[in-house]
């Protein structure tokens, strides 16, 4: 019999680490050097009551964690590192563990413990809320730097091409679009366009062009779409030509918007879990509307309602019959498929409110075609993204 290849060692190899230490005789391969480390740190968190497993007391057991979270950091990719930490938040119970600033430091930062942190932020001993904030903010730097521009590039073109001035002043002439559209009134003997026809940014508006509001479902299970949100109610903030308001809520309703110059503290303003009700979540931002045409409303929330659905429909046709663009996203976040009522989704899609779910990359897209007030549930099938159908 010929010796097995490297490449079938390999594979082997690698079944042995998928399948784990009862796999041993069957695959017949034998780990050493980081094949062996890498099998300890996935037992440890996947056959936890074993030997080496991380459950156990939290005093006893705190500096194995820190060393497994160091090893995972060493031996696989980040966005491994996300996942296999999120199982152990989840299948060790380790929560506690974070309100010890060492654990903190040895952990990956990310969305998922952003989440996990807001959600135990009224609990954090004092001790341990500095490196918290720390690490939100080390996660919200990473996003702003990631996202900002896209989105800021996204808001400022949809709203210079919806103000579009065709008789500008000096200063407010778009030379790059004018040249463009001149290009056939070249003059040779010239050398130069005589241009016809101007094309401006528009003038700039005393008042907001766009206002736009978001409404934001903040049960635990809206966790990362809170997380993006804030982000990008930050980044719009920003924008003189947008008033944003953040507004978040289960059974009750806040009002973030003021502090939406930084985004760690609208984070920790948060609190995830409790009841839902949308209908009174969206009243208070009916409250807002000031001029229905300019307006934008972006509900963030999977629909499940513990209001009055009755009462939350009604207030959605008002919205929409008075000119306001009404759109629910059943998730912001990278998560996949999400889970949500159907059936109040078709009933909102019947009164002209699209439901979808939608990434933070195709977010800025969205807000976007929003503001060109463009139709959204066709730009959403122009992005292969399925929305909820209106009922019959």
């Amino acid at each position: 019999m010929n010796p097995p290849s490297s490449a079938n060692e390999t594979r082997l190899q690698r079944w042995r680490l998928v399948l784990g230490e009862p796999a041993q005789d069957a695959c017949g391969a034998l780990l050493t050097g980081e094949d062996l480390s890498i099998d300890r740190a996935l037992t440890a968190l996947y056959d936890a009551d074993g030997p080496g497993g991380l459950r156990g007391g939290s005093g006893a057991s705190s500096p194995r964690v820190a060393r497994w979270l160091d090893d995972i950091r060493r031996y696989f990719p980040a966005s491994v590192v996300q996942v296999m930490q999120k199982d152990a938040f989840e299948r060790l119970d380790l929560k506690s563990m974070l309100f010890q600033p060492e654990m903190l430091q040895a952990v990956q930062p990310d969305v998922h413990l952003v989440a996990t942190l807001m959600s135990l932020r009224g609990i954090i001993p004092a001790k341990t809320r500095d490196t918290a904030r720390l690490v939100v903010r080390k996660v919200v730097d990473a996003l702003m730097k990631k996202l900002e521009e896209p989105m800021r590039s996204a808001v400022t073109g949809a709203l210079n091409r919806a103000e579009r001035n065709r008789r500008p002043r000096h200063a407010e002439i778009d030379w790059g679009r004018t040249i463009r559209a001149n290009l056939r009134h070249w003059q040779e003997e010239h050398q130069s366009i005589i241009p016809e026809t101007l094309v401006g940014y528009g003038r700039k508006a005393r008042r907001t062009q766009r206002e736009v509001i978001l409404c934001i479902d903040q049960s635990g299970s809206m966790a990362s779409s809170v997380v993006y949100s804030s982000i990008f109610g930050a980044v719009m903030a920003s924008l003189p030509a947008v008033k944003t308001h953040l507004v978040v809520f289960d059974t009750a309703v806040v009002d973030l918007t003021e502090q939406l110059d930084d985004p760690v503290e609208v984070l920790f303003g948060v609190q995830l879990g409790g009841g839902t009700d949308i209908n009174r979540a969206v009243g208070y931002c009916q409250g807002l509307v000031r001029e229905p045409r300019n307006t934008i409303l972006v509900l963030i929330s999977d629909l499940y309602e513990g209001g009055v659905e009755k009462n939350l429909l009604q207030r959605a046709s008002e919205l929409v019959q008075s000119g306001v663009q009404f759109i629910a996203l059943l998730a912001l976040s990278d998560e996949g498929a999400p889970s949500y009522d159907r059936q109040l989704a078709a009933k909102l899609a019947a009164l002209g409110v699209p439901s979808f779910a939608c990434t933070p990359d195709q977010f800025p897209a969205l807000m976007a075609a929003a503001i060109k007030r463009e139709d959204i549930a066709l730009w959403a099938a122009g992005q292969n993204i399925v929305t909820a159908r209106a009922e019959g």
